[in-house]
């Protein structure tokens, strides 16, 4: 006989536990099924270790920049084991019993659909088990890196986020393909702990597209001082790897050809739904499963289908697949209780503003929002403004040469910020603030009034109202 729960959860990564603990709160029985470590890829080869292997890097810098101390060089070997602290040694026991405290019942194997509200679980061992959903399935599958398909590429066995992360040796030499957040976080992070040359490989124009341009060109100006070689405008056609696990050279469309002992591929991802069983459903089994603002799937009947974090596409980071799976448990729960899962308090909001997002470099980058260009792309009356963030008397007291940037995007109709953009040493600490003033519209005459302690960096706040008009 098939096992049956209230709610079954595919993937219990960040977004996936976030639902189930979610669900479990209403009150609801919790089947999480989990085939890799339960806590998923941000926990063991994503956000904590990268952060892990960053800080050290970013807290050098800082001493270098303060009079009066000295900093010697990294100990890289008690860095990765640090990070192997953070990671818990690739343990998930503890996962499993925070799990378990929902409390649900974690399955440990595949899960794909086998129609509706079924899902089928290979098991480790080789055998299956059928489960059966009262109310609903919750997909929280994640993505996986993507490598383009260029010439030896794939032979050559590049490393992605996935094994950057775990590295166990410093590579002396490492080329970088991507000049996204992965790229230029872990790019950083490895020249830092040792990798002397470091190549990164654009086919842009510039470092973080996405972001504003005097993000770019600060990125740029700080990878250029600490000695990683950056090209940017231009493809690689090949790459050359003949002996396993010897060096690779990659060859490009402009300049001469690149040889590393490493090769890291930063190029962008795609979701996981592989194995996942979506056409049993109807559903294209190669593309983000489309979620509404519940995140209950559009292309199912019935309702019953949900999806949060990367495999809907909406925003690939974290803390917003963990935010989209509090909303969607709390719908599920509503909707079992037999009230309304269609309330405004049960929606997703916050992507419709733009996500909060920080490139943990030095400096670091965070914005939240739209761009000047994506706003003026969009329609909305636009006004920007920027300011030198290393000219407020807070920045000048972190440290000597403390370079950064601070930008703002104006509704000019309705005077509320569609964006928000800081780089600088320790940015991240003003984004929360930045994030609240964008989904909350508050407006700039209320803004303000928001006084910023003096002497701190949140004096930018003033100085960029000021440079605004207020």
């Amino acid at each position: 006989m098939p096992d049956e729960f209230d709610v079954i959860v595919i993937g219990a990564g960040p977004a996936g536990e976030n639902a189930a603990g979610r669900a479990g709160r209403g009150g609801l029985s919790v089947a999480i099924v989990e085939g890799d470590l339960a806590g998923g890829e941000c926990a063991y080869w994503a956000c904590v270790p990268s952060k892990a292997l960053l800080r050290p890097v970013e807290l050098a810098a800082e001493v270098r920049r303060m009079p009066g101390l000295e900093v010697g060089p990294i100990d890289a070997g008690a860095v990765l084991a640090r990070r192997d602290e953070a990671v818990s040694h690739y343990d998930d026991a503890g996962q499993v019993r925070w799990i378990e405290g929902v409390p649900a019942t974690f399955v440990r194997g595949w899960g794909g659909l086998d129609g509706p509200l079924r899902v089928r679980v290979a098991e480790p061992g080789g055998g299956s088990r059928l489960l059966t959903a009262r109310h609903a399935v919750v997909l929280a599958t994640g993505s996986y890196a993507a490598v383009p398909p260029v010439p030896g590429l794939a032979e050559a066995e590049p490393w992605t986020s996935h094994e950057v992360t775990a590295v166990k040796a410093i590579p002396e030499r490492l080329a970088v393909i991507g000049g996204g957040v992965v790229a230029c976080e872990m790019a950083q992070a490895m020249h830092g702990l040792g990798a002397a040359r470091t190549t990164i490989l654009v086919r842009g124009d510039r470092l973080l597209p996405r972001m504003e341009p005097f993000a770019s060109d600060l990125i740029a100006e700080s990878f250029a001082a600490s000695g990683i070689e950056v090209r940017t405008g231009t493809g690689v056609v090949r790459v050359e790897r003949p002996v396993p696990g010897g060096p690779v050279t990659v060859h490009l469309t402009s300049g001469p050809p690149v040889e590393a002992d490493e090769l890291l591929v930063a190029t962008g991802r795609r979701p996981a739904t592989d194995g996942l069983g979506l056409a049993s459903v109807g559903l294209p089994a190669d593309r983000v499963v489309e979620v509404d603002d519940s995140m209950r799937a559009t292309g199912v009947q019935g309702g019953w289908l949900y999806a949060v974090g990367d495999i809907n596409g909406r925003a690939l980071l974290t803390h917003m697949g963990k935010y989209q799976a509090r909303v969607c448990g709390d719908v599920i729960a509503a909707r079992a209780r037999g009230e309304s899962g269609d309330l405004p308090s049960l929606r997703d909001t916050a992507d419709a503003y733009g996500a909060p997002q920080v490139v943990f470099t030095d400096p670091q980058v965070c914005a939240v929002g739209r761009t000047e260009a994506q706003a003026r792309a969009e329609g909305f009356p636009v006004r920007a403004v920027e300011y030198d963030l290393g000219a407020v008397t807070g920045a000048y007291l972190l440290g000597d040469g403390y370079r950064g940037r601070a930008g703002a995007v104006v509704d000019t109709e309705r005077r509320v910020l569609l964006g928000v953009t800081f780089v600088g040493p320790g940015a991240a600490d003003l984004l929360h603030a930045a994030t609240i003033a964008v989904t909350a519209e508050v407006p700039l005459d209320r803004l303000w009034h928001a006084v910023p302690t003096f002497p701190t960096v949140s004096e930018i706040w003033l100085r960029l109202l000021e440079t605004y008009g207020l």
